[in-house]
């Protein structure tokens, strides 16, 4: 039993020996094990903690092959978790999505059936969704072994674990990881660590990465984080760099000569993994992946990729802080009890499977807490990036930040910190936007429609009559501006600048830089596109619904708020005006106000058109809504009703109510008793009424070689349920009723029963 339960108020002893006489000497144990969920006053409440076999059990080790003549070949190997009954598998994307390095067409799900034993392949799985960037994907289970297909609703049970919130993790918050340390050849390893840094990125913010000290093998990548209640939190990942035979395995005869060995093709493992990406931002994948939705951009009009050119990092500075993905100013020294840091760097000709890696030393000896190990690349291909960290002391020293792109070194910085705060004069706080006819500046900071003239504005300090300042513009990337003086402003205050180019402003990507006595002290960037209409620039317009039969009918199609719930498709269009190509764009896709599909990319198609097209395959019923966004500042928005305009009230919840598990032990050897049967009855029969008819029957279980068990259906809450276990040689044992918190996902209970004739 669970240390929260307790005897019902007015129960009685459950367990009946005349129930339990039947033909062939088989004895049925029954009882009521569970008579009300509901909620426990906070007296005598304790903490809840993980339940490690149950965690174990959700634990699946993958391995992507590919088929040739001779059958499947494996390419690379991860291990995932069960977050659902009917085997919906989260994972790393980098070992199961086909790459140069991964080329494989098949993914096998080898189940934990022994928690002491190696997992056994029993699956196959697609992918239900993924976030290459992210570095997540989803698999679902879709087919036995063999290749036959198999339904969701045939599978057996299969343990899943709970999805916790990890934006609410801190740091030196303990954890759980588990995942297999080896090749699929030994049984899940659990690790314990603690949450040492929260590292920030541009497209995820403040929690971006985990860093922890525990040491994980690169087999668990893929794997699961948990906290200490036993909420999943996060998938450790890393990535294996291409050709690098110190983080790879032979296991396969892949060249036919009837060997394996290093003539044979080498399966990445990666190295020890130390980064954690938070599950929160899996989120939208995962709500995806339960209802299967997929999105379709029908009219990307792509240009020509131009041929693949070497990566390139240039411009790396650092900033105390960031102000809507921009620094807030640049600094090349921070004082003592500093808590926050942030090194800036451009970017170009990356890939998403680019690798990277971020290696800090202090004072010339490495610093584990703010590095980053070997991970795939979530930028796109150019632009303005970060790595940072906050929440957390920087130690006083001379920090050097080394970036390297696929093992290979390409630039690096240093900073000091420590000492008193310095007065220093300073420019911060970039905003851009168009000046009203009193001078003041007006949009929204990031987004400047077509026109004469872009404007910005800066907060200054600490500054001095007759100090050198500068500014200097640039458009996609060459200088297009340039101004020297001396400062003649006051020493505090706030001040605009304009550019005004021969012929007006083009649409696309603008830079500005501040100097002051020669020193970089501030810059941002910003878009120029779309045309003159209040805050918000007019890019994207006309954004509807349509009802359509197919892609070819929608730009003759009359525009639609309302759709049955028998729609094959829903599909919306969209004009557009002077949007540069490669400006980063976002759509978004919600149902019921819940996101489920986000994707940002470098627009490809005319810099001015109409009926842009986007599709979303068997919508179920439900109200969605679709976004357009740049720089994180919603352009267009339209929604539309599917069916009643409302999902099944449960088509996202990971359950309501308790899952039951357990174990069933030999009360005189302790050890537990297999292969044993047990039925959960309905609310509506006692376990004296049970006559093994389907109508009764809630959910079967059946115990493992170590006694365990779990139901896949949750209890629910204010309910009586029966449970009857079959057990031959066993006599009928006695026990009270018991009561559980509301808010707790899982109990487990223990039953130990005495051999009898």
């Amino acid at each position: 039993m669970t240390a929260n339960s307790r005897p019902c108020a007015g129960s009685s002893r459950i367990w009946n020996s005349k129930m339990v006489a039947t033909p062939m000497l088989k004895r049925r144990l029954c009882a009521v094990l569970i008579c009300l969920l509901a909620a426990m006053s906070a007296q005598g409440q304790t903490t809840r903690t993980a339940d490690l076999d149950r965690l174990k059990q959700a634990t699946v080790f993958l391995y992507q092959a590919r088929s040739d003549a001779s059958g499947l070949k494996v390419r690379c190997i991860s291990s995932g978790t069960l977050i659902s009954d009917d085997g919906l598998i989260i994972s790393s994307a980098h070992s199961l999505l086909p790459s140069r390095q991964c080329d494989g067409d098949t993914i096998i799900v080898a189940l934990n059936v022994d928690l002491d034993e190696p997992p056994i392949p029993t699956y196959r799985a697609e992918i239900a969704g993924a976030a290459a960037g992210l570095d997540i994907a989803l698999l679902r289970i879709t087919r036995q072994l063999d290749n036959r297909p198999i339904a969701s609703e045939s599978l057996p049970v299969l343990p899943f674990v709970e999805i916790g919130d990890s934006t609410t993790t801190a740091i030196d918050d303990n954890l759980l990881i588990l995942g297999y340390p080896e090749l699929g050849d030994q049984a899940v390893a659990v690790e314990r660590g603690t949450i040492t840094a929260l590292i920030a990125e541009p497209l995820t913010g403040g929690r971006s990465w985990f860093k922890t000290r525990a040491e994980l093998p690169g087999t668990m990548s893929g794997g699961g984080a948990y906290d200490t209640a036993g909420r999943l939190i996060g998938i450790p990942t890393n990535a294996s760099l291409a050709g690098s035979a110190g983080n790879c395995r032979y296991i396969s005869d892949t060249n036919g000569d009837k060997l394996i060995n290093n003539n044979d093709r080498c399966v990445p493992i990666g190295d020890f993994i130390s980064a954690i990406r938070p599950v929160h931002l899996a989120q939208s994948i995962i709500r995806g992946a339960r209802l299967g939705l997929d999105v379709e951009v029908e009219s990307a009009a792509a240009a020509p990729s131009p041929a693949q050119q070497a990566p390139r990092i240039s411009r790396l500075f650092f900033a105390p802080s960031v102000v809507d993905g921009m620094p807030a100013a640049v600094v090349g020294s921070l004082p003592s009890n500093t808590r926050a840091l942030y090194l800036f760097f451009d970017y170009e000709n990356m890939t998403s499977e680019s690798v990277y890696e971020l290696r800090v030393t202090r004072d010339g000896i490495p610093d584990s807490i703010f590095s980053l190990p070997p991970l795939r690349w979530s930028g796109g291909e150019s632009g303005l990036w970060h790595i940072g960290a906050r929440e957390q002391a920087w130690a006083n020293g001379t920090y050097e930040f080394n970036l390297l792109i696929d093992g290979t070194s390409v630039s690096s910085q240093q900073i000091v910190i420590g000492g008193a705060p310095e007065m220093r004069p300073r420019f911060s706080n970039i905003v851009f936007g168009t000046l009203d006819r009193d001078s003041r500046l007006v949009g929204n900071g990031s987004i400047v429609p077509i026109g004469p003239i872009a404007s910005a504005r800066f907060l200054y300090a600490n500054m001095s009559a007759g100090s050198p300042w500068s500014a200097i513009w640039y458009f996609e990337g060459a200088e297009v501006a340039r101004s020297s003086d001396a400062w003649a402003d006051d020493d505090f205050g706030s001040k605009s600048i304009s550019l005004a180019p021969q012929g007006g402003l083009l649409p696309g990507q603008y830079r500005l830089e501040l100097y002051i006595d020669g020193a970089l002290a501030a810059t941002s960037d910003f878009v120029v596109a779309g045309a003159p209409g209040g805050p918000l620039p007019q890019i994207f317009d006309n954004l509807r619904f349509v009802a359509a039969a197919d892609p070819l009918a929608t730009r003759q199609a009359l525009t639609a708020s309302g759709f049955s719930g028998a729609a094959p498709a829903l599909y919306a269009l969209f004009d557009w005006q002077r949007i540069a190509a490669g400006t980063s764009w976002t759509l978004r896709w919600l149902v019921d106000d819940q996101s489920f599909y986000e994707g940002s990319s470098p627009w490809q198609g005319p810099e001015t058109g109409s009926d842009f097209t986007i599709s979303l395959a068997n919508p179920p019923d439900g109200k969605y809504t679709i976004q357009l966004l740049i720089n994180n500042l919603r352009l267009a928005e339209a929604e539309a009703i599917v069916g009643i305009g409302q999902l099944p009230l449960d088509r996202f919840a990971d359950f309501t109510g308790t899952v039951l598990s357990g174990t069933v032990i030999d009360a005189a050897t302790q050890r537990g008793i297999a292969d044993l049967t047990i039925v959960l009855i309905s609310e509506d029969y006692a376990a004296s009424e049970f006559v093994w008819r389907e109508d009764q029957i809630v959910a079967l279980a059946r115990t493992d070689r170590r006694g365990r068990f779990q139901f896949a259906r949750p209890l629910e809450f204010d309910t009586f349920y029966s449970v009857v276990i079959e057990a031959d040689g066993y006599i009928p044992h006695a026990a009270d009723q018991f009561l559980y918190e509301a808010d707790q996902p899982f109990a487990d209970i223990r039953i130990e029963m005495v051999r009898g004739s």
